[in-house]
């Protein structure tokens, strides 16, 4: 979790970026294996009537600091909702429109229970709230499946890569297939792993959550 204890520092440990100055405020979190640069395309159109705060989360390859990704620390989604909330402090955000993909959907979820005020709507992304399946419930994914595929992450992580893009991305946006590889790639398997360990349990822990 980042911690507030300067002017500016979880800005800057987050590499959070402000363009635009509407009175609105809209924050941009990106998902697994991503980073900011998945929103390049519409920051400028949003930034002509709104606020806009983009940040990379410390599991991305293109945050300097990559020792601050501690995967013991980092083994729910709290304390992504409490970094999200220590930046919004520091940008004196009062309210927001946040906008999550993916894993920062329930992250985004989270942050809204500990502090509604912070948040004016949420908007979600592809988003789950939990991922394996239970009675009753669908979540799209067996435990065997989990387990094929953290073991894929572990023993061969650029196949692994090649692999979920394929399947992930419009085989016909060759643009879009080739950034997203880069930046799993950039992630690192050393993280991908862990993280997707967090993905796949803290979703369970949240499901229910009121």
């Amino acid at each position: 979790m980042v911690t507030p204890d300067q002017t500016g520092v979880v800005s800057s440990a987050m590499n959070a970026r402000t363009i635009g100055s509407g009175s609105e405020t809209i924050v941009l979190a990106h998902g697994f294996g991503t980073d900011q640069t998945i929103w390049d395309k519409v920051v400028p159109l949003l930034a002509q009537h709104y606020r806009v705060v983009v940040f990379d989360w410390p599991f991305c390859g293109a945050l300097k600091q990559r020792t601050m990704f501690d995967p013991l620390k980092y083994c729910s989604f709290e304390p992504f909702a409490d970094d999200v909330i220590s930046l919004m402090d520091e940008l004196e955000v009062e309210s927001s429109t946040f906008i999550g993909h993916s894993m920062s959907a329930m992250i985004g979820c989270i942050a809204s229970l500990k502090r509604p005020h912070l948040f004016t709507r949420l908007i979600l992304l592809c988003a789950s709230p939990r991922y394996l399946n239970v009675e009753g419930y669908e979540g799209g994914f067996r435990n065997s499946d989990v387990e094929g595929l953290l073991a894929a992450i572990e023993s061969d992580y650029e196949s692994w890569v090649s692999g979920f893009t394929s399947i992930a991305i419009d085989p016909n946006d060759v643009v879009s297939r080739e950034k997203f590889r880069e930046l799993l790639l950039s992630m690192g398997g050393d993280v991908a792993l862990p993280l997707a360990k967090t993905v796949f349990a803290a979703t369970t822990e949240i499901c229910w959550r009121r």
